[in-house]
């Protein structure tokens, strides 16, 4: 069985699991199962610590797993990141309080950083050839200024509400920029038939989500201006209509176009423009 872990909490742990079982995958019934056999699939699931999973399949106890990309690099185990799973966006900023004098990369040099992505934060700043003590901290990082445990911190950033209430500010270039990642070990062969079915079926899901199928009607001699609108992956699908001066088209297209691309092909003169939304995908 194919040994994949996923995070058992944090804002990764649900949409890896809705991922997972829109691709077709069981997951656990309760809160407190930790395993999940799937034989129909011949994977086996682990809810383990996001902060754990890159270092069980750096060490090859998992084959694959679903993680931060900053956390992989914070592991610094031999994980190697195989696709982006397209959620869990944020972006990694060093943050200093208001009053203070932290304005450049270069004001870090001698100072004190609080994080839980030590091994990174120390990596980023020695390429710049900044020297500083990082602190280790597993939470609560925000407060580590006020209790004088650090003269600043280096943390995920979403919305910047956290370090605005307690009392920080955002300076500098941001340290990296981070999404979920689908990892896997390194005595797994990337040519795996079961790592090639579940990456087939995670990119499947990927554009269903970024995927609707739009139908139309379209003149007979305006079908090349629209399929210039929407030209699809390969090709559109060209039907004709009992009415001979018309054809039926059928094509994907990405949801975040959709009503610029109507309005486009209404312009071109089609009619009967109808979106459905992708329930799986192979493309």
């Amino acid at each position: 069985m194919l040994r994949i872990a996923v995070p058992n909490k944090g804002m990764l742990s649900e949409p890896a699991w809705n991922m997972l079982s829109e691709a077709g995958y069981r997951l656990r019934s309760n809160p407190r199962q930790l395993v999940v056999e799937d034989p129909d699939n011949d994977i086996e699931l682990f809810y383990l610590r996001p902060l754990d999973i890159a270092v069980y399949v750096g060490r090859g106890t998992i084959d694959v797993g679903i993680t931060g990309h900053d956390l992989l690099l914070n592991s610094g185990t031999e994980a190697s990141e195989h696709m982006e799973l397209g959620f869990g966006a944020s972006t990694f900023r060093f943050a200093a309080p208001n009053d203070s004098d932290f304005h450049t990369l270069q004001d870090i040099q001698g100072k004190r950083v609080g994080t839980s992505f030590d091994k990174l934060v120390h990596d980023y700043l020695a390429a710049h050839g900044i020297e500083a003590e990082t602190i280790h901290l597993d939470g609560a990082v925000e407060s580590s200024v006020q209790l004088g445990v650090a003269d600043l911190i280096a943390d995920v950033v979403s919305t910047g509400t956290t370090l605005r209430n307690a009392g920080l500010r955002i300076f500098a270039d941001p340290i990296m920029y981070s999404e979920a990642v689908l990892i896997r070990s390194p005595r797994l062969d990337p040519e795996d038939e079961r790592l090639t079915i579940l990456s087939r079926r995670l990119q499947g899901v990927l554009t269903a989500q970024r995927y609707v199928l739009m139908d139309y009607d379209i003149p007979v001699g305006k079908v090349a201006a629209a399929v210039a609108v929407t030209p699809g992956f390969e090709s559109p699908t060209v039907s004709p209509l009992h009415d001979k001066q018309w054809n039926a088209v059928r094509v994907m297209v990405p949801k975040a176009k959709v009503n610029q691309l109507m309005d486009k092909l209404y312009e071109v003169g089609a009619r009967a423009i109808i979106v459905t939304a992708l329930q799986a995908s192979r493309m």
